[in-house]
């Protein structure tokens, strides 16, 4: 399986904005998704956006609870993906999760993989 590196989150106050990152650990990937989940307290995990499609042709899809407030953006020469968050309120605490799907190159033959980050806290309040 292909490891992700997750950096970002933690406190922030209403209103207040947050960037999430995390890169693969690898060098040779073709991806199919790439993205961010939520799993706020007692509730399912949930998409909040993602972007299909490896390189030049792309789409993304966000949650419309954060449309208009989050922008997904994607790096890659570095593997990564960011979530820039805005306009945060109290319903968008929960433990964020990375998720990237697709395929690496072992150094003999591509690999399917499907890989969660470890999770980071993101708590709005006052």
């Amino acid at each position: 399986q292909v490891q992700l590196l997750e950096s970002g989150g933690g406190l922030v106050q209403p209103g207040g904005s947050l960037n999430l990152s995390c890169a693969a650990v690898g060098r040779n990937f073709m991806f199919n998704t790439r993205g961010w989940y939520r799993q706020p307290p007692g509730k399912q995990r949930e998409l909040v956006a993602a972007i299909s499609g490896n390189y030049n042709i792309a789409s993304i899809n966000y949650a419309d609870p954060v449309k208009g407030r989050f922008t997904l953006s994607r790096d890659n020469a570095r593997n990564s993906i960011s979530l820039q968050m805005d306009s945060l309120n109290p319903e968008d605490t929960a433990v964020y999760f990375c998720n990237m799907n697709g395929r690496f190159f072992n150094g003999r033959s591509w690999n399917a993989f499907d890989s969660w980050g470890q999770g980071t806290q993101v708590t709005v309040s006052s």
